[in-house]
């Protein structure tokens, strides 16, 4: 890697580092450009060079970590729940500002809509996985039975809200519990 690809990287982490611990403070509507430019030690050129705004910038980094937990559970797809919940309440913790940030009242509601449907499609892949090992057994493969959406619906807004739960409260259990307890939900009704 050269040292202007470096330097880039660098620039990138700490624009993307500024807005979080920004949106930590205070509405995400409230912080301007400057604002990110001064926290991040970087000119508003360079972050202009790298997004087109600030929504440009929080579209951005919400995508990389939906992709990161995207990858994390494509990783994690014949572990158990609770194996595979550990792993995605362990980047939770590892990246709390982020999360706290993004769940909390200060953060974007675009993060919410955009986080719960990325559980809802992991939650669908699981049930499918389930059903389809299911049907291979007996010889049948139909899918989604009806019905199955309100499944999907209920316990994807059900798991968005004890992970908000989870850093509205500080973290109250460690994540081998969180994943522990979520686990045995899943194990349950799945």
């Amino acid at each position: 890697m050269s040292k202007v690809d470096r330097r880039i990287l660098k620039s990138q982490e700490a624009i993307k580092k500024a807005i979080i611990e920004l949106m930590a403070e205070k509405t995400f509507n409230d912080i301007t450009i400057q604002e990110i430019s001064d926290r991040a030690n970087v000119s508003r050129r360079t972050i202009y060079l790298h997004y087109t705004d600030k929504f440009d910038l929080l579209d951005k980094l919400i995508e990389e970590h939906i992709n990161e937990l995207r990858e994390l559970c494509e990783s994690a797809a014949d572990m158990s729940h609770i194996d595979a919940e550990l792993l995605s309440f362990k980047y939770f913790e590892r990246n709390y500002l982020f999360f706290s940030s993004m769940l909390a009242s200060h953060g974007a509601p675009y993060f919410h809509r955009r986080f719960l449907e990325f559980i809802l499609e992991r939650i669908q892949y699981k049930l499918e996985r389930i059903k389809n090992k299911v049907d291979v057994k007996e010889g049948i493969n139909h899918g989604l039975s009806e019905g199955d959406d309100v499944f999907i619906q209920f316990f994807g807004a059900a798991f968005v809200g004890i992970v908000e739960w989870w850093f509205k409260n500080g973290m109250p259990y460690p994540p081998h519990v969180m994943a522990q307890r979520v686990g045995i939900l899943l194990n349950r009704n799945l």
